[in-house]
């Protein structure tokens, strides 16, 4: 027998059993029976018939047990789950007893839904449902959603949907069950002309006055065929099965109508959408506001590092052995001279400093008064802000002059007046202000470095200090690439002059890099703690999307019934948890840039920077990806006839 000569629906010796616990129920049992193309067959049964199990099975929703089953002589047995979608896309058109529309979309979109699966652009589907949907009666309810709609309204939008991709079988299923008389009399109706059409209509029901309406009826009982009136000559052009696989899918415009759909049924629980967004927003936003933070924390103590000299070298008194608290005399001005000699070096300052009470007029000020030599703007990068420095006279002369800092010249002169030629007592010894130094800022450790007074070394061993020793050598070297050389000679210098290592010197380069790398690692602990907060946020859009399944089962069933493959429904639910994400990350961008601006108000050091917020971003989208998986591979490995029978 030629494929044109076999029957449209063809089923050979069908059977099938179902499970219940070690028992075993027979559904169907040895059925065979032929549907040609153009026949209104009606299936009747009591409950319990096995009718219900039939349909599915001719649907492709089902498989059978025993058997065999072809449509248009090809064997459903040996196609996969997307396989049989796309038979069923294109073949069957369900028509239901409770009608399946989805409550969040219109009547419009209903109709669309077998369309969004066949890819058909957008703008074809539109005027196809608008057509449908007139030519049923319903051109004004496009628009409305299901609850706005009667119940023999609500039919005949799923009797569009039917229709929607132009199928050559329709199975309804108790069509009239939920209906009055006269909305039953219509809906049998339709499927009456649609049979003249040419379409095959299988039409499910146990009232045998609505069977009366078909032209054939195959009567069930107990999973067995117990009569059937025989096939009829049908009438009208009949249509075969016309498979549409070869239709291919443009992925942009597939994804698009997931996003579509995912915003449409997340705006259906738009309180448990919100919820579900906080925590994805807190947690990128905490990533945003920690890394900025973090980051300008580094600038900051960077700033103060560099504003120290990076080829800066500081050398203190004692080392290895000795105590390092109190009074240490191990470095002299003759250290510093010797160390003035050597290669690389630009400027040496030999200093001393103490707290000291400097006064001017009634008003006592406590602050570091330092002793050095007049190179000591220059081994410091300084510059003056007013006045001028003291000169090596000075130094040789013993002379009482001092230069203030910003900070000790704003506590000492409150009234903005002119510190220069004015006279302030350092433990009641007069010294004439000559010069103002420029605003520092503060140190990598937090102390405001213009809180300073500078006076002639001389004069402080002399007048202030007493013994002749120095706290600290401040070096600068002229090339930073040769800093190490340059703390290599001078510790073999020092080493010759105090046949001891009694010293310690410090290279600002590599104190920079060691804070630079400490603070990298607190950065990225800060982010990984904040990072937390984005995980938890995660599996509460995971569980949220579980939940989500649960809820919509039925839903899912319809998808199935009406074309939707496994990687639809995958795509679906995983395009929510990114949709979900997306917007999570987005509103917790701004949200954490908005944190760290407040933060900048409050004087926390922020930077800004792109790669944070990209991040955060870029993780929320991954958790949208990673946590939304699993409930969507949930949903698409869900059995059709379960999930249509889900309440």
């Amino acid at each position: 027998m030629s494929a044109g000569d076999l029957p449209l629906l063809s089923m050979t010796h069908l059977g099938r059993t179902f499970s219940s616990g070690p028992a075993a129920v027979r559904a169907l049992d040895d059925v065979t029976l032929g549907i040609e193309a153009g026949e209104f067959v009606a299936i009747m049964g009591q409950s319990g018939s096995g009718k219900s199990t039939l349909m599915h099975i001719l649907g492709c929703l089902d498989r059978a047990t025993s058997g065999s089953y072809a449509i248009a002589g090809r064997d459903v047995a040996t196609l996969d789950a997307d396989e049989r979608a796309t038979l069923r896309r294109d073949t069957f058109g369900f028509v239901f007893q409770g009608y399946n529309l989805l409550a969040n979309a219109t009547a419009a979109e209903n109709v669309e839904i077998p369309a969004i699966y066949a890819a058909r652009p957008r703008r074809e589907r539109s005027a196809r449902a608008a057509a449908l949907l007139a030519r049923l009666g319903l051109s004004d309810r496009g628009r409305h959603r299901p609850n706005e709609l009667s119940g023999g309204q609500q039919q005949r939008v799923a009797i569009a949907r039917a229709l929607m991709n132009d199928p050559p079988v329709i199975l309804a299923d108790e069509p009239t069950g939920a209906l009055d008389s006269a909305s039953g009399q219509e809906v049998l109706a339709l499927l009456a002309g649609l049979n003249a059409e040419g379409r095959t209509i299988v039409l499910i029901t146990h009232d045998a006055g609505v069977a009366a309406h078909a032209r054939r009826r195959i009567v069930l009982k107990d999973g067995r065929v117990i009569d059937d009136s025989g096939t009829p000559a049908t009438h009208g052009q009949a249509r075969g099965a016309q498979p549409n696989a070869g239709r291919r899918r443009a992925w942009l415009a597939e994804l698009w109508e997931a996003v579509k759909m995912a915003l449409r049924s997340l705006r259906a629980n738009l309180f448990r959408t919100a919820l579900t967004l906080l925590g994805v927003v807190i947690g990128v936003a905490a990533v945003v506001t920690m890394l900025a933070i973090g980051a300008g924390s580094k600038a900051a103590i960077i700033t103060g590092i560099q504003a120290l000299g990076t080829n800066v070298l500081s050398i203190r008194p004692g080392g290895l052995g000795l105590r390092t608290s109190g009074d240490v005399v191990t470095l002299v001005e003759a250290d510093a001279r010797a160390i003035a000699a050597l290669a690389h070096v630009d400027s040496v300052s030999p200093e001393r400093e103490a707290v000291q009470t400097v006064r001017f007029g009634s008003i006592d000020y406590r602050t570091r008064v330092v002793g050095g030599w007049p190179s000591y703007p220059q081994a410091h990068d300084w510059d003056l802000g007013a006045g001028s420095f003291f000169t090596e006279a000075d130094l040789k002369g013993y002379a009482p002059v001092i230069v203030l800092g910003a900070t000790a010249a704003e506590q000492l002169f409150p009234d903005g007046s002119s510190p220069l030629g004015q006279y302030v007592l350092v433990r009641n010894i007069p010294f004439e202000v000559t010069g103002v130094l420029a605003r520092k800022g503060a140190s990598p450790w937090g102390s405001d470095l213009d809180d300073i007074a500078v006076v002639p070394l001389s004069t402080g061993f002399m007048r202030l200090f007493g013994q002749p020793y120095l706290n600290n050598i401040v070096v600068k070297v002229r090339d930073a690439a040769n800093i190490d050389a340059a703390e290599a000679d001078i510790e073999a210098l020092l080493r010759e002059r105090h046949r001891v290592e009694d010293f310690d010197v410090r290279n600002t380069a590599s104190l920079l890099e060691m804070v630079s790398s400490t603070q990298d690692t607190l950065t990225v602990l800060l982010g990984s703690v904040a990072a937390i907060s984005l995980v938890v946020g995660g599996i509460g859009v995971m569980n949220i999307m579980l939940v989500s399944v649960t809820e919509r089962t039925r839903e899912i069933g319809v998808r199935m019934a009406t074309g939707a493959r496994m990687r639809d429904i995958l795509l679906q639910f995983n395009t929510e948890a990114l949709v979900v994400c997306s917007i999570g990350g987005v509103a917790g961008v701004l949200l954490g840039l908005a944190v760290a601006q407040l933060s900048s108000r409050f004087g926390m050091p922020v930077v800004y920077t792109p790669e944070p917020a990209l991040l955060a971003f870029s993780c929320a989208f991954l958790t949208g990806l990673v946590f939304g998986y699993l409930p969507a591979r949930k949903a698409a490995r869900l059995d059709p006839v379960i999930a249509l029978a889900r309440e």
